[in-house]
């Protein structure tokens, strides 16, 4: 299952520290960033049937970034 996000994150620094923050909280996902996207995206892959979602956004949030589930 693959979930997109959209975030204000926008360096490479911020995006780390998220990245490990994320790694920790939720270590069978993989997550990687498209800052160059103007929607700086968040991409999440599981082999699971279901994606945390609460769980993703509280982590990122914590972190003081800002995070919204992708709509297309």
């Amino acid at each position: 299952m693959i979930e997109i996000f959209k975030t204000n994150i926008s360096n490479k620094r911020l995006a780390g520290r998220v990245l490990k923050a994320l790694h920790r909280q939720l270590p069978a996902y993989t997550f990687n960033f498209d800052l160059d996207d103007c929607d700086r995206i968040l991409r999440v892959q599981t082999q699971a049937a279901d994606i945390a979602v609460i769980d993703i956004i509280n982590v990122v949030k914590s972190c003081r970034a800002e995070i919204q589930l992708f709509v297309d």
